[in-house]
């Protein structure tokens, strides 16, 4: 089975992430992730899309029956001081089991309308994406480029520097000088504009530099310290 063909690998990266992709079958693909990048990036990809779409989807709280059932199965029916116990526990944990829900919902959506389709979603089109690992290969910065928008998001691996930025590069594959693209996000993400450079196809890859606040003083990257290919999908 070829895993790095596009339908596949999209098709397998969405199981994954929602969590049906199970047993053996899961741990394959795990090995799998940690022995291809292009897997590693479609399937970060995948998380962020549906992470996404589950925080956009309202909140519903159990029904009545629901929380009975719940009651009966842990044997608390009987013990109305156990009932508080687990009242008070359900108080506590109601807020993530709401959003569990919406994840759910969310879920069930998507299975139903990408399995059929085996793409990702139409709301969110990047044509490359580019994921920006450290030395122990964890994501610092996902990069999605489409003809309009340039989109970087940073991630909680990321540790801030009060002292300097991190300036994203464009390396052209013909040997000239990286071009910068601009400061990254060390928090949350930012859009923009495409720059026409972006879209030509000539590109070797994308770096990140460490610079003094503000970003290169000179032009020219100060201090290369990530390299990340710049994937079609």
């Amino acid at each position: 089975m070829n895993y790095l063909a596009e339908e596949r690998r999209n098709a397998l990266a969405a199981e994954y992430v929602l969590g049906t992709l199970r047993g053996q079958a899961r741990r394959r693909y795990q090995k799998l992730m940690m022995e291809s990048q292009l897997i590693s990036e479609t399937t970060w990809l995948w998380e962020q899309y549906l992470n996404g779409l589950g925080e956009s989807v309202p909140p519903v709280s159990p029904s009545s029956a629901v929380w009975e059932n719940i009651q009966s199965r842990l044997g608390f029916t009987d013990s109305e001081a156990d009932n508080q116990k687990v009242i008070s526990l359900y108080q506590k944990r109601s807020r993530r089991w709401r959003t569990m829900t919406g994840v759910a919902a969310a879920a069930a959506f998507i299975i139903a309308v990408l399995f059929g389709t085996s793409e990702p979603p139409v709301t969110v089109a990047p044509t490359h994406i580019a994921v920006v690992n450290n030395a122990d290969a964890e994501p610092l910065w996902l990069i999605e480029v489409s003809p309009e928008s340039l989109t970087v998001r940073s991630t909680a691996k990321l540790t801030e520097r009060a002292d300097k930025d991190f300036e994203l590069w464009m390396v052209p594959a013909n040997g000239q000088a990286p071009i910068s693209l601009g400061v990254l996000p060390e928090d949350g993400r930012w859009d923009r504009a495409t720059p026409a450079i972006l879209l030509r196809p000539d590109i070797a890859a994308l770096a990140v530099s460490l610079e003094p606040p503000g970003g290169s003083p000179t032009g020219a990257p100060t201090e290369v310290l990530y390299i990340s290919p710049l994937v079609s999908v």
